[in-house]
């Protein structure tokens, strides 16, 4: 693996080197088959142009084939499209979800799967910087699959603070009470995260509390935790369901409660706790949307969406988080739900970048085409990477993103193969800085299962969401792809060697899905 940083560039980088939150810190100490191993419809395309190529332009960061007949192009990108451009994202609901689903005994819809969140739930083991701001990792792992290999970049801020050491928090809770949370696991555990976490929240720290059903109720305004614990845990013990989920008038009274509670000198979040299963009232996501964006851009409040209940409206969630410049986290045990809200998000008051994105630039010397595995709602136009004035992602303290691609290089190459960029603004001064890292053919492995542990994890994930895809037919099988039998037994090596809880977690998943799919 090759690092190599740059430091607040602010343009100055050269274009084709321009390769390529969020809650609270205050719950604790909380630190930071595919069935066919099949490759044979992945698609192959020409080569990329060398620099200054302008004929065609760029296919605005998106990663897919553009040319020709799309059915023997799908997923890869050709000639002359040579930059993978996207925000950054902390995501990891869809994991959640699919979890919840398979313990019920069923397989998640693979609409609702998205890869990069199953990679981005689990630790890895990237160098940390200083500051504020992103270190950037760059590995790669070659597969079974003839010139394909496995690129994994890496980004990684600062470690999260002491909890006396972060700005104050205000917090707007906005909790679904319609009739479908009465469902065991979803009000009953909201309230139970929700005292535990009101137990740990530093007395300077403020709290408000609205519900919706058929309406919204603005049931404690903003208030200091201090002296007013025990008004806030009652608040939180009154909390009943009762009718249908009018999810746009909650999330409406809630941004104009945080509005009106709003503080100088915190981090002011409106938490969103639902099945998102909207019903009445206002059900056009677009509307509720728009209420979102104008709130974050007056008034720099953002939202973080926490998922509950077997039947939940996965889309809708990570729509709201992604345009109230959030992320998203799905709860469906006790355990869950204190990994939430009193680790996740207790990371996530301090910011350390805002507008994040992410630019990949690979060489068409010596890769034929590539894919980026996921992140399908996040890209950007590669042209827009150093333009400020387009949303990014924010990004807390003790977070990685990871990034994975499926690369073909040109059989016997060797040299520079990619070179990873990260810029962010500032989380006060809102100054532009770049990070890069580089990667070199002679730094991959020759296998993916013989590349590092937490490299393994990431390649054990993607490849468990790629199979639990499989039937969409928008995607191809990833390289190096294995039957759920062989990966669930490689997840249960990975769990005993780096004695992790989650990757256990991730082992149990894939067996229940093998078993499910009859191919144990």
């Amino acid at each position: 693996m090759e690092r190599h940083r740059i430091r607040d560039l602010r343009g100055t980088l050269l274009a084709l080197t321009a390769a390529a939150g969020l809650l609270l810190t205050g719950c604790g100490a909380g630190d930071g088959d595919n069935s066919s191993a099949d490759n044979s419809s992945y698609p192959t395309g020409r080569p990329a142009p060398a620099p200054g190529y302008t004929d065609g332009g760029s296919t605005g960061g998106t990663g897919e084939q553009k040319n020709g007949d799309d059915s023997e192009s799908r997923g890869v990108a050709p000639a002359p499209d040579y930059l993978s451009t996207f925000a950054l994202d902390v995501d990891t609901a869809s994991y959640g979800y699919a979890r919840r689903t398979l313990a019920d005994g069923h397989l998640p819809d693979p609409t609702t799967v998205r890869p990069e969140e199953f990679v981005n739930s689990f630790r890895q083991d990237y160098d940390r910087p200083d500051g504020n701001g992103f270190s950037v990792s760059v590995d790669g792992a070659r597969t079974d699959r003839e010139d394909w290999s496995l690129v994994r970049v890496g980004l990684a801020t600062r470690p999260a603070a002491d909890r006396g050491e972060r700005p104050p928090a205000a917090l707007t809770f906005v909790i679904d009470i319609s009739g479908s949370m009465a469902e065991p696991g979803r009000l009953d555990l909201a309230k139970e995260s929700l005292g535990v976490m009101t137990d740990r929240l530093r007395d300077d720290d403020s709290v408000a509390i609205v519900t919706f059903s058929d309406e919204a109720e603005r049931v404690l305004p903003m208030t200091r935790l201090g002296d007013n614990r025990d008004e806030i845990h009652d608040a939180i013990d009154s909390l009943e369901p009762t009718d249908s989920t009018n999810l746009g008038a909650g999330v409406e009274t809630g941004y104009e409660t945080a509005e009106d509670g709003l503080r100088e000198g915190a981090t002011n979040r409106v938490v969103l706790v639902s099945d998102a299963l909207a019903n009445t009232g206002d059900t056009d996501a677009d509307t509720i949307l728009e209420r979102i964006g104008s709130e974050r851009r007056e008034h720099g409040i953002t939202l973080f969406g926490v998922g509950v209940g077997s039947d939940y409206g996965d889309a809708l969630m990570e729509r709201l988080a992604d345009k109230g410049d959030g992320h998203t986290a799905y709860v469906s045990s006790s355990e869950d739900g204190r990994e939430v809200f009193c680790e996740d998000l207790p990371r996530n008051i301090d910011l350390t970048a805002r507008d994040a994105k992410a630019q990949i630039a690979f060489d068409p010397a010596t890769v034929s085409e590539f894919r980026l595995i996921g992140y399908d709602n996040r890209q950007v136009a590669d042209e827009d990477f150093r333009d400020d004035s387009v949303d990014g992602g924010e990004v807390g303290p003790g977070h990685t993103v990871t990034a994975l691609y499926a690369v073909r290089t040109k059989p016997g190459t060797e040299g520079h193969l990619a070179t990873a960029s990260v810029r962010w603004l500032d989380p006060s001064t809102r100054a532009p800085h770049e990070e890069s890292g580089r990667l070199e053919s002679g730094s991959l492995k020759d296998s993916v299962w013989s590349a590092s542990p937490r490299f393994q994890v990431t390649a054990t994930a993607a490849y468990f969401a790629d199979a639990l895809r499989l039937g969409d037919d928008r995607w191809s099988a990833l390289p190096g792809s294995a039957h759920l039998g062989e990966l669930a037994e490689r997840a249960d090596g990975l769990a005993s060697r780096t004695e992790d809880k989650d990757v256990r977690g991730l082992a149990d998943a894939i067996h229940r899905a093998s078993k499910l799919t009859g191919r144990d």
